[in-house]
């Protein structure tokens, strides 16, 4: 099942929709309207039963929301592929580098990025999204894809000057308006275990910029969750952003960085595309 959060033109107020290739059919009136709340109660399998009561929805007449705009967590890990590494200053850590990104940083599919007055250096980094379903503390690997309720797919836009001014790099990682995610949410499934094997591409302007496959990752779906789990009670609706490959634009020589008017894209097979443009900060 593929699910989408979008503005209610009716009435402003967000609503969700499921989406069937690429149509999109409203659910009724009197449907949860709020996935995270969906997620909470357990009772994401009755949404299905509802697509008969649905209405037809133009996805070019919408504006699409982040699947999960208030989750309660968005843990985010770093370097956690091997090549993404190598490109970057650091050494491989043999633990998760694990930082968190804020809701308010969260925007929708087809929704602008804002490069901030401050900074020149924007840079792009695609990246898969695991979300909770199933809460816990100690959760063991061979038991942590049965907490995972269904994947969606993330630009941890990178303010870089502002994440390297510190060895903590919240502030470069919380932009406002930095943190598309989207379009669809897509059951577990749907999906191979772990959301592993999936080809993962970032285009700039068309231009392919990263391009790999999730089984890459050093720490999978299994690891993120029980290393996560031994010090954080996991909650259902959190999010976790589970990292990027090789090829951002501060590696390269010379960097990369969006602009004003740019077309960022990440696509990852089976999930979706992300499709964000940039605008310069007013």
């Amino acid at each position: 099942m593929r699910i989408v959060s979008y503005l209610n033109p009716k009435d402003n107020a967000a609503a969700l929709a499921l989406r069937l290739g690429n149509e999109f059919v409203a659910l009724p009136a009197d449907a949860p309207r709020n996935l995270l709340s969906v997620i909470q109660s357990n009772s994401l399998s009755s949404l299905a039963s509802l697509f008969g009561r649905g209405t037809p929805l133009d996805p070019n007449q919408i504006t699409l929301l982040p699947p999960l705009a208030q989750p309660p967590k968005i843990v985010c890990i770093g370097l956690n592929y091997a090549d993404h590494t190598k490109e970057s200053p650091y050494e491989q850590p043999n633990y998760p580098t694990i930082f968190t990104r804020f809701a308010s940083s969260l925007i929708g599919h087809g929704a602008a990025i804002i490069r901030p007055k401050c900074s020149e250096q924007l840079d792009f980094e695609g990246e898969m999204v695991a979300v909770i379903g199933k809460g816990g503390r100690h959760i063991t690997r061979e038991q942590a894809l049965d907490h995972v309720i269904g994947y969606s797919v993330f630009n941890d836009v990178s303010v870089r000057d502002y994440q390297f001014k510190s060895p903590q790099w919240t502030v470069g990682k919380n932009f406002d308006a930095s943190g598309p995610f989207g379009p669809d949410f897509v059951t577990a499934d749907e999906l191979p275990p772990g959301g592993s094997g999936l080809k993962l591409e970032t285009r700039l302007n068309g231009q392919v910029v990263q391009s790999a496959n999730t089984s890459d990752m050093l720490f999978n779906v299994r690891d993120i969750i029980a290393t996560l789990s031994e010090a954080i009670t996991l909650e259902p609706g959190d999010v976790l952003v589970t990292g990027t490959p090789a090829g951002v634009g501060f590696a390269r020589k010379p960097p990369l960085f969006m602009k004003h008017g740019d077309i960022i894209e990440v696509e990852i097979e089976g999930i979706g595309l992300l499709s964000n443009p940039v605008q310069d900060e007013k």
